[in-house]
């Protein structure tokens, strides 16, 4: 369906003083008009304050037939009809024909410029002759690289762009003859070429392809003509037999088509492709792939043939990346990148129009209320003539590359108007006897004849209207020139004017029809996008201009969304973020209702209000406005309203007018442990500590820790990205630190916060900066360890406690407040913390001035490396804090090279520092594979230690006794006696050798 609004995009327009009736022209952008009369081309000025005023002419070779200007390499090139025949000409260098009777270079396609004729190139014009095997149908000139496509009858022949450089500031413009294209069973009568796609339309066929590059397997192509690259495959509803019935008794009428993507080689038309060209290898074509076939049949419910139903208008429109460059007129052209492109065609009174790229697939369809005639489509609007109307629709195309562009379009953070949404006519302007149209840059160029008689034709009878087989296009000669024609060229309105008229008509709709209303404001919306992508047709200072516009339209689509209740009520919170408004300046834009409480909220309004005040958005609201949005929400969603009190946007609302809501929402039995904990926290801000324990005892702490992690914001708020805890948080710090770190346990584990966010967390709410550690921060790290949270890195978290453990132990530094578990409560409920080895305790007794905080972070650290998940060896490198000299490091030294399984360095420290605990090490690690250290190496060693006396001779001796009794229980008699020294008393072994001797024989 085709709305119709009456707008006006058309601004002021002037005639183009042609000498004679214009039989072809064509755009010169960015900044002329050729018109083709007879056997001359002239050219105006079309740009600054020159326009309309000629600039140069120029003769042809004959009658034009078709004309097409290239923007990339400042080209135009012509199809020229002389004696019957025709021929293919580029001019080149056409500005510096100043006079019409000017010198002018001739040359062949591909001929070698040679000295001294270089640099009279550069100051006169030169014509490019291409010759042909096949008389020329149609040209296409790509917009990007300015490569050249003409159509004959049965082949498509590819002229790359090409520049011979004569020395660093000059260069000649060349085309080589690249690739042909055979293509059967239809014959062009347009074709459009853009970056490797090609559109070839006959008189009710669309085939649409794209040239591929990248070869398959390294090969090269050949042309082989019974030899095809895709199979012919017969089209469907015809055979040859059926073709040769074909006479003047019979029209052949075909069923429509439609193919997309590969089912697109079911059409019958086949394509192969022959390299010609020599020098550039990564501009050759090697296959073909197929993304288009669409046929049409005439209606023959009458029994006359209309001969006017026939395609018109092929058009390949490419959308670039925003801000890409545009090509060079002289130099080398900067290739542009490419981000959607969109095919265009047209019957009488319909037309189409295509996106491609990634995919194919029909994306408009423009209803004509006339015949129309000719079409051309821009990145804004589709131009349309009638035989005397001039109709503006719009078109989607930005919309489909917004999509294309930003991956964000379509979410809560952005939005755009759907591809979709129904098209519109802007306006239908009157115009007698509209005959032609072209369009570039702001200017819409129009021929005009009273006589509809002496029109140009390029159609046959209607009997030869469907089949493939015609011959040539041809035209009629043009009636000789008379009065009654013009030719005009009329300026569209800047974007931005257009903009505000469409604001300005979508105010009628606000009361009655919201539906055209929004429609109206995405055109609008969709205009000024479209403009602020064609970033190259910009003038200095309308960018800033634009982008202002863009904004307001956002903040008008927001609006409207925000009132509309609807499925799509949702998308008045990405408008509103794209528009750059305050959530103040949003409030301030709503009608709210009087006292009486009849106000009616919509969805939109409120999805955008509840998800910016989840956002922590760094605006705080004033106090009336507060209490406005808390009404809102009491009215629309009273289960919302705790979350809304929570939020740091709401810092201002005053706490009595925010109890006074929350207990009507008690009244209303919407009570939950969220009502409770918010009303506890807005007693704590009033000073009325009664109320918030009175608050606090209803619930259990379980239950606590839930509301909590329902609205983590009780606790955590965040301003510019920085953590800050509240002042409930400040406040169980003091009073309940257990349920505080059972709170900010429970958000981690239902991923309310990250590891990074607790930990800072509690360094701000303790007042520790850098790397100072606060004791709740250790409590924590302790919590989630016995929680076995599946998200934390056990290694990590180990290293963080043993640090900090070290830390302490070496400094002498107490806690600074008293840890929430003790050692044994950590032993008793984490298995990460293993028991503590019992030569460990025997090890640390001595150490008698040992404070009870010096003893649980010992016992902590302890414990921890006596655990089973511990990864010992990363505890090495910071343990030298920890001296031997203590007790506390000796132990923690002695238990990592245990760990390390470093067993005879730990009996040396041990007989050395501390020699009552040797023998309950031994008996706690010596064992299995290392077993034979008790007489390999305590044996020996307290043997010797025995002999050298002192005053822990006592000690030594007790342990060699408990050793020999080890000993002698483990080995035979002759592997005892092996073992003792040779120089001890026989009388003191005595003992030990009888047990020997008896328990062999025992055995």
């Amino acid at each position: 369906m085709v709305q119709l609004y009456n707008l006006h995009p058309f601004g002021s327009q002037q005639v183009v003083p042609c000498k004679l009736e214009p039989e072809r022209f064509c755009s010169g952008d960015p900044d002329a008009l050729f018109v083709a009369a007879g056997c001359k081309v002239e050219a105006f000025a079309v740009a600054g304050q020159d326009l309309c005023q000629p600039r140069c002419a120029f003769s042809t070779l004959g009658r034009v037939l078709h004309l097409a200007y290239s923007a990339a390499g400042d080209y135009l090139v012509a199809i020229e009809e002389k004696n019957k025949a025709t021929f293919l000409r580029a001019y080149v260098n056409w500005r510096s024909k100043r006079t019409e009777n000017a010198r002018v270079c001739i040359r062949m396609v591909g001929h070698n410029v040679e000295p001294p004729f270089r640099e009279t190139f550069r100051d006169q014009m030169t014509i490019v002759e291409m010759p042909l095997s096949e008389a020329p149908l149609c040209i296409s000139c790509c917009p990007v690289r300015g490569d050249l496509l003409v159509g004959c009858t049965n082949t498509l022949v590819l002229f790359s762009l090409k520049y011979q450089v004569i020395n660093e500031e000059f260069s000649v413009l060349d085309f080589e003859r690249s690739l042909i294209i055979h293509i059967h069973n239809i014959t062009p009568v347009e074709i459009s070429f853009c970056v490797g796609y090609v559109a070839v339309m006959s008189d009710l066929e669309v085939l649409l392809l794209k040239l591929e590059s990248n070869p398959k397997n390294g090969e090269s192509v050949h042309y082989h003509p019974h030899n095809t690259n895709i199979p012919v495959k017969q089209a469907e509803g015809i055979s040859n037999e059926t073709l040769q019935l074909e006479s003047d008794d019979f029209v052949i009428c075909q069923k429509p088509m439609e193919l997309l993507g590969e089912k697109s080689e079911q059409s019958g038309v086949s394509v192969t492709l022959e390299s010609t060209g020599l020098d550039d290898e990564k501009m050759k074509y090697f296959h073909v792939q197929y993304l288009l076939y669409r046929r049409f049949a005439p209606d023959i419910s009458s029994y006359a043939l209309s001969d006017d139903v026939k395609l018109h208008s092929l058009q390949l429109l490419p959308i670039y990346q925003t801000g890409s460059p545009s090509s060079e007129r002289i130099n080398l052209p900067q290739e542009k990148e490419l981000l959607s492109l969109f095919c265009f065609f047209s019957l009488p009174h319909v037309g189409y129009l295509y996106l491609v790229v990634k995919s194919v697939e029909l994306m408009s369809v423009y209803q004509y209320p006339e015949k129309s005639q000719q079409a051309v489509l821009t990145p804004q609007f589709l131009h349309v003539i009638t035989s005397n109307n001039l109709q503006c629709f719009t078109v989607r195309c930005s919309a489909a590359a917004a999509r294309e562009e930003d991956p964000y379009v379509d979410s809560t953070l952005k939005a755009c108007p759907p591809v979709s949404m129904d098209v519109c006519a802007l306006r239908i302007q009157l115009f007698i006897g509209l005959k032609a149209i072209c369009h570039f840059k702001n200017h819409i160029v129009l021929l005009t004849k009273a006589d509809p008689e002496a029109i140009p034709e390029r159609r046959e009878s209607p009997k030869r209207l469907l089949s493939r087989k015609g011959p040539s296009v041809k035209l009629k000669t043009p009636p000789v020139a008379e009065a009654g024609w013009n030719l005009y060229i009329v300026n569209t309105v800047s974007p931005v004017q257009l903009y505000r008229e469409m604001v300005d008509y979508s105010n009628t709709y606000k009361t009655t029809k919201t539906q055209s209303c929004i429609h109206l404001l995405s055109e609008a919306h969709l205009l000024v996008r479209a403009a602020l992508m064609d970033a190259g047709q910009l003038e200095p200072g309308e960018k800033v201009e634009l982008l202002e516009a863009f904004k307001e339209s956002c903040g008008h689509l927001g609006d409207c969304y925000s009132r509309l209740d609807t499925q799509h009520s949702h998308l008045a919170l990405p408008y509103y973020k794209m528009s750059g408004l305050s959530m103040a300046e949003v409030l301030a834009r709503v009608d709210w209702a009087e006292e009486d409480g009849s106000q009616k909220y919509e969805r939109g309004l409120i999805f955008y209000i509840s998800h910016s005040l989840y956002e922590n958005l760094n605006e705080e609201l004033s106090e009336e406005l507060a209490v406005k949005v808390v009404k809102m929400f009491h009215v629309a969603e009273p289960k919302q309203l705790p979350h809304v009190l929570c939020s740091p946007s709401m810092k201002n609302i005053n706490p009595l007018t925010a109890i006074n809501y929350l207990r009507k929402l008690d009244t209303s039995g919407f009570s939950s442990i969220l009502v409770t904990l918010t009303k506890a926290a807005m007693a704590l801000k009033m000073g009325d500590l009664d109320m918030y324990r009175n608050e606090m005892k209803s619930h259990s702490e379980m239950k606590l820790v839930c509301g909590f992690i329902l609205e983590p914001r009780l606790l955590i708020q965040q301003k510019k990205g920085q953590i800050f805890p509240t002042e409930l948080a400040v406040h169980l710090k003091e009073t309940q630190p257990g349920l505080l770190v059972a709170s900010i346990l429970g958000l981690q584990k239902n991923n309310k916060i990250g590891i990074e966010e607790a930990d800072s967390f509690f360094k701000v709410l303790c007042g520790k900066d850098g790397d100072t550690i606060p004791q709740l921060l250790v409590d924590f790290w302790e919590a989630q360890l016995v929680a076995c949270l599946p998200d934390v890195l056990l290694q990590e978290l180990f290293f963080k406690l043993t640090s900090q453990y070290i830390w302490r132990l070496s400094k002498r530094q107490p806690p600074d407040t008293v840890p929430l578990r003790t050692s044994k409560d950590l032993i008793n409920a984490c298995s990460h913390y293993g028991l503590i080895y019992p030569w460990v305790n025997v090890l640390i007794s001595s150490d008698s001035l040992a404070d009870s905080h010096y003893t649980e972070d010992l016992s902590k650290l302890q414990s921890l490396m006596c655990g089973p998940s511990f990864d010992i060896a990363s505890i090495v490198p910071f343990l030298e804090p920890l001296s031997e000299d203590t007790v506390a490091g000796l132990s923690v030294q002695v238990l990592c090279r245990t760990r390390l399984k470093e067993y005879e360095q730990c009996i040396d420290t041990l007989l050395e520092r501390c020699p009552e605990a040797i023998i309950p090490y031994a008996n706690h690690e010596l064992k299995e594979e290392n077993r034979t250290l008790w007489w390999k190496k305590l044996l020996p060693e307290l043997c010797q230690r025995i002999k050298c006396g002192g005053e822990k001779y006592q000690l030594y001796l007790s342990s060699l006794k408990e050793t020999l009794s080890v000993v002698a229980v483990e080995l035979e008699l002759r592997d005892f006696l092996n073992v003792l020294p040779e120089d001890g008393a026989a009388a003191f072994f005595l003992p030990y050798l009888l047990y020997c001797s008896q328990k062999k024989s025992l055995t």
